[in-house]
């Protein structure tokens, strides 16, 4: 039986040699990934041009702006009291806009319009509604307005604002309406 135990301890020996008598060679380490470069600083832009752009359409949508609100000013409406053709307190600071507006574009030529609510005669309302047009006619004209820069028109009740038939629709279509006819492209702001 010494045999077998001889045989046994020489594959023991085998394969405890084969199996950890020497260990695998370590591999080296990877080497570490360089951080990637900066990117190169970007080149100086001349953006000149598209500021000009931009400023000069700034400048437009204002100057728009002004337009429109000096021409809403030159065609606000004013309202009378019934059956008068007396510009009223609480109206003349809306001419007295209209007349500086006025002197700052003399090429501005407008139209006043007098209208009536529809309690009257036609007759009665037309008659009405010029001595309202030539009111304020007479109101712009005291402010140095030339007169020929101002046409008068009534329309009497004939276009009512407002159709109703109680005080209130009365009230809205007793007035002058102004109408720009000449030289309100440019509008200039008064000083």
């Amino acid at each position: 039986m010494r045999a077998p135990s001889l045989l046994m301890l020489l594959t023991a020996a085998a394969f405890a040699v084969a199996c950890g008598g020497r260990s695998a060679p370590e591999e080296p380490a990877p080497e570490p990934t360089p951080a990637p470069a900066p990117p190169p600083a970007p080149e100086p832009v001349d953006d000149s041009a598209e500021r000009e752009r931009l400023e000069r359409e700034r400048m437009a949508r204002e100057a728009a702006e002004r337009a429109r609100a000096i021409s809403a000013d030159l065609t606000a409406m004013i309202n009378f009291d019934y059956d008068q053709a007396v510009v009223r307190q609480a109206d003349q600071a809306t001419l007295d806009r209209k007349a500086a507006i006025l002197l700052a574009n003399p090429g501005v030529r407008i139209r006043i319009s007098g209208h009536a609510d529809e309690r009257g005669s036609d007759e009665y309302n037309l008659a009405l509604g010029n001595r309202r047009a030539a009111a304020a006619k007479r109101y712009l004209e005291n402010k140095g307005i030339e007169g020929s820069r101002l046409e008068v028109v009534s329309y009497g009740e004939e276009r009512p604002l407002n159709p109703g038939t109680d005080e209130t629709a009365f009230a809205q279509n007793r007035r002058d309406e102004f109408e720009v006819t000449a030289g309100g492209d440019n509008l200039t702001a008064p000083q």
